[in-house]
């Protein structure tokens, strides 16, 4: 316990009701001038009301924090410790105080969203970035979960809204598409179906696969495709992290089935991409709590998000992100 929660919380008679912060106001001016008379023109009252508060602060603490000698007042081993504890509180409180002006002015604002680990790095990094170039004093809170606890966020309001991966489980948000795409095949580059433009069920059935984890939606789908051709394989290691599958695979630990803003922030010559058919949709839906109010900031960092959507799909399908475009 800290020295001076330990004489307080000793001292009788302690009152457990709240402190009246002048009291600490006119110990602390006293602490800082040196004498009573002084303090009391720093705090624009008499010499004897300022006595009387530091007397009432030593009884409500029942700790001695002056010596009276002759007219002065000489403060004690407990004052000089209770003015390191005063000192930071009254610091705080000016902190608090000056945030509180700034609120009330609007100057300080808040975004709160949740986001499905595909989107919350690479890109929600390049996202925020953009975003504090025009709002510079938001305060931002990303959680970055699973996407089944991004519904949940959304639906008890814990956040401004959600990214996360379709199909839901819940229906009490709104919802607007925001990511129509697909997943790709991922291998190292000297793999023999690196050759291929296409990759398919038939073409895994005999390899190692770096797969999702049966939690992850994905998965399921994935499965299913699989299934459908006969093509039954287990994967030899599983992950609900897109980004693990990418250092996985360049370590030649097997292939793996990834979406393309995972492809695009992983690229390097150690990963090759490639079409991966059936086309294994890749849905990602914008969710926000039914009947909430109009949020411009959440407007802004969406509008930011919808530009560098497109420049990424762009990239990874048109251009290509491989030896060949895709």
């Amino acid at each position: 316990m800290h020295a001076v929660t330990e004489f307080i919380a000793a001292g009788e008679p302690w009152r457990k009701s709240a402190m009246n912060l002048d009291l600490f106001d006119a110990f602390r001016a006293v602490m800082q001038t040196g004498t009573i008379s002084a303090a009391g023109d720093v705090l624009g009252r008499s010499q004897p009301a300022v006595s009387r508060m530091l007397d009432r602060l030593e009884y409500e603490l029942g700790i001695k924090l002056f010596d009276r000698r002759k007219g002065r007042i000489i403060p004690t081993a407990e004052a000089h410790l209770l003015l390191d504890e005063v000192d930071r509180a009254f610091t705080s409180l000016g902190s608090l105080n000056d945030f509180a002006k700034r609120l009330h002015s609007g100057e300080v604002r808040r975004l709160s969203f949740a986001v499905l680990p595909a989107l919350g790095t690479t890109f929600m990094a390049d996202i925020l970035a953009r975003f504090y170039a025009h709002h510079p004093n938001v305060r931002v809170a990303m959680h970055v979960s699973m996407s089944t606890s991004v519904e949940h966020s959304v639906a008890t309001r814990q956040v401004d809204f959600g990214l996360a991966e379709t199909p839901f489980t819940r229906t009490s948000f709104e919802t607007q598409l925001f990511i129509d795409s697909e997943y790709l095949a991922i291998l190292p580059p000297g793999h023999p179906l690196a050759k291929k433009s296409v990759v398919g069920p038939t073409d895994l059935a005999s390899e190692n696969i770096v797969g999702w984890s049966p939690i992850v939606a994905v998965r399921r789908r994935f499965d299913d495709v699989m299934y459908g051709q006969s093509a039954i394989t287990t994967p030899a290691i599983e992950t609900n992290f897109s980004s693990s599958i990418c250092e996985l695979v360049k370590r030649g630990l097997g292939i793996g089935i990834i979406d393309p803003f995972t492809a695009y922030a992983n690229h390097s010559s150690e990963l090759v991409l490639r079409r991966f058919s059936p086309r294994l949709a890749f849905r990602i839906a914008v969710m926000k709590p039914i009947d909430a109010e109009p949020h411009p900031l959440a407007d802004d960092f969406l509008n930011i998000a919808t530009l560098e959507r497109d420049r990424i799909l762009g990239v990874v399908f048109h251009n290509g992100v491989g030896d060949r475009k895709l």
